[in-house]
């Protein structure tokens, strides 16, 4: 997987710190079918994890993309009574992420204020970031995984027993057409996910010329793929499509303005905006958005881009589509 752009500024302070970089520290135990550990075990001699469900919690940021892939995938699965979930507050502080959207400033189930004590109860000397997602073990409060690119495909392959009945197939069983998916879907991670940090982030004018070319030659390919097929692989949501939504879904109300991606807006776009606002109205896509706390996050924790601090109104809300029932 190719390495996220530059993160100026501290971890802390700076939402670059939300496209975390394999190169960090990482906690990279699994839930798996397969784990020798009993119920109430820990993980195995292979850091495997015993699948249970109601053991384990997932802590997400609603600003964050990376968090939203795996919470989605778990809405669009059905897991929802099997996995817990724990938000966050949007503005972080010096210590990290914390939990002050709950009474007492505590995450009722784990307990803890500061999503760092979870780190430090599994590694004292843990020195990476305290990044979400973050699947915690809640009989022993410890972070089970921050390896978010393993982590939704673990939701998928992993937690299949409880998956809700016709939960749509996320990846295809067909080797020739995994093959085709997980291509695309590296692209996208590399040049529209991680583009948008490397357009925000870039150090000089020739890098961000590159980044952005780069960014908008992406989205200008998977708009033509677009044109004949309602989600990137036919009739059929796939993880390909919820890649590219969290990182769309934010496109006008971030990455335009404050990253400067700014060429079109994605209300400019006709074939990526209707197939935005076509999963957006898809039980666990639109109902998983919070454009508050995405706009908050971005531009009053990242005083490299925004120093004044000042929360834009826009955007316009109302050409998004009502939620489903």
């Amino acid at each position: 997987m190719s390495q996220p752009p530059p993160t100026p500024g501290s971890p802390a302070t700076n939402p670059a710190a939300s496209a975390p970089s394999r190169g960090a520290k990482w906690i990279t135990g699994r839930v798996t079918r397969d784990s020798a550990s009993g119920p109430g075990e820990g993980p195995d001699d292979q850091g495997r994890w015993p699948l249970e469900p109601g053991r384990y919690r997932l802590v997400i940021s609603l600003a964050c993309p990376w968090a939203h892939r795996a919470n989605l995938t778990r809405r669009v699965l059905g897991l929802d009574q099997v996995i817990s979930l724990a938000v966050v507050d949007p503005i972080r502080d010096e210590r990290g992420w914390r939990f002050w959207l709950d009474p007492d400033h505590r995450d009722p189930i784990l307990g803890i204020e500061y999503l760092s004590e979870a780190y430090r109860a599994t590694d004292p000397a843990y020195a990476g970031r305290f990044t979400v997602p973050a699947l915690i073990d809640t009989l022993t409060g410890q972070v089970v995984t921050n390896d978010f690119p393993q982590l939704s495909p673990d939701l998928i392959t992993e937690w299949v027993d409880y998956h809700q009945p016709h939960a749509p197939q996320l990846l295809p069983t067909d080797p020739e057409q995994r093959e085709e998916h997980d291509e695309l879907a590296e692209q996208i991670t590399a040049d529209v996910n991680r583009g948008v940090y490397r357009v925000g982030y870039a150090e000089d004018q020739h890098s961000y010329e590159a980044a952005y070319d780069r960014l908008f030659g992406r989205l200008d390919q998977l708009s033509q793929r677009l044109e004949s097929r309602r989600f990137l692989f036919g009739d059929t949501v796939r993880d390909a499509d919820i890649r590219l939504f969290t990182t769309l879904v934010r496109f006008d109300a971030v990455y335009h303005g404050l990253f400067r991606c700014n060429r079109h807006k994605l209300s400019e776009l006709p074939v990526l905006w209707n197939y935005l606002r076509d999963l957006y109205q898809r039980p666990g896509f639109g109902d998983t958005v919070d454009f508050d706390h995405i706009k908050r996050h971005y531009y009053l924790t990242d005083t490299d881009n925004n120093p004044s601090g000042i929360l834009p109104k826009g955007p316009d809300l109302s050409g998004w589509p009502s939620l489903k029932s």
